[in-house]
């Protein structure tokens, strides 16, 4: 087979094809990505010479770029992760979300439906990766799979939208589409944006850990090899036209992760002068539109597919923090924007 991975190059997207390079070497992995601040090829430097592994650069919002990958590696599979995903960066510039998360989506149903429509003899998927957010938020119980979407965000609704778009494309059409819905990932390679490297990166310099409000927002963790894990089994298995939800029932308050994070600190850094990590919280103005709780219910996978998250959160937040510990290089090169560096070098230049 050849499968479509867009977002390759991002942090779910990136830890997915190494998954998928190593579990499937007889299937080619096209990564698909457009390398913007959230995309870092360094984060594929293991596999990057992996003869299953092919790297093309290109955005999913130009019909050409999306008809000439599609055409140029005979794609059989497409899983969609390609995304703008940060709520913070949707509430300062709404119109980047829809362009990428609703018209690119389009853009690559649009595609499969016209290229796969010469080739039945073959199984597609086209699994599209979406978000608990487009769920809003819940003040008691989880939600199903049948849950009514009700997103307060940009970035959520422009997942709403994108998740209409890939229905519709099955009902219409019989687009074999699949759609998963996750809860929050953590794990390496994350953006330094989002609240666990952030939090760990700013109190080992000595920083100011911004909570909002009174970080009483609660979210549902999930290590992002679960998710790969899960993700697979749903693309090998699911059925289309379905969605299923990926949650690992692991709520944390945002505060009581916050001081987590910096306990964890105070054991793998004794020496410290920032000891203890959690004199540098300080609670800041909560932003808009903030859903206060989410909680999802992941038994339809569980039953029908036989997905079980395997990481005990507690040892997967620990390994989480001491990588980026390990990795200082990584983190500082991926703030500066200093990763393109990578890029121009290892492909430009070849």
């Amino acid at each position: 087979m050849n499968i479509l991975i867009t977002g390759g190059a991002g942090f779910i997207g990136s830890n997915l094809v190494r998954y998928m390079v190593k579990k499937y070497p007889a299937c080619r992995i096209i990564n698909f990505d457009n390398l913007t601040y959230a995309g870092n090829l360094e984060n594929l430097k293991d596999i990057e010479n992996e003869p299953n592994h092919v790297f093309v650069r290109g955005d999913i919002c130009v019909k050409g770029h999306v008809q000439g990958v599609f055409e140029g590696y005979s794609i059989d599979s497409v899983i969609h992760l390609a995304a703008e995903s940060h709520v913070d960066r949707s509430i300062l510039v709404p119109e980047e979300f829809l362009k990428t998360n609703v018209l690119g989506t389009h853009a690559l149903l649009g595609a499969a439906l016209e290229y796969w429509r010469t080739s039945r003899d073959k199984r597609h998927v086209f699994l599209n990766v979406s978000t608990d957010e487009v769920y809003g938020s819940i003040a008691d119980g989880s939600f199903s799979e049948d849950s009514p979407y009700a997103p307060n965000s940009p970035y959520s609704a422009s997942k709403a939208g994108a998740d209409h778009l890939a229905r519709a494309f099955n009902k219409t059409y019989g687009l074999p589409v699949i759609t998963t819905h996750c809860s929050n990932n953590y794990g390496p390679y994350q953006l330094p944006e989002k609240l666990i490297p952030l939090m760990a990166l700013n109190a080992l310099e000595g920083k100011e850990l911004p909570v909002y409000g009174e970080g009483e927002n609660v979210r549902d963790w999930l290590h992002v090899d679960d998710h790969c894990k899960a993700l697979d089994i749903v693309f090998q298995k699911g059925r289309p036209g379905e969605t299923y939800n990926i949650g690992a029932n692991c709520e944390w308050k945002n505060i009581d992760l916050v001081k987590k994070i910096c306990a964890i600190l105070d054991l793998l850094r004794p020496d410290s002068p920032r000891r203890p990590h959690a004199n540098l919280i300080k609670f800041v103005k909560d932003r808009p539109g903030h859903d206060l709780r989410y909680s999802i219910d992941s038994s339809r996978i569980r039953r029908e597919l036989g997905w079980e998250p395997l990481y005990l959160f507690e040892e997967g937040l620990k390994e989480t923090v001491r990588w980026y510990l390990d990795n200082p290089g990584w983190s500082a090169r991926v703030r500066s924007g200093d990763y393109m560096d990578y890029y121009e070098k290892n492909y430009l230049r070849r």
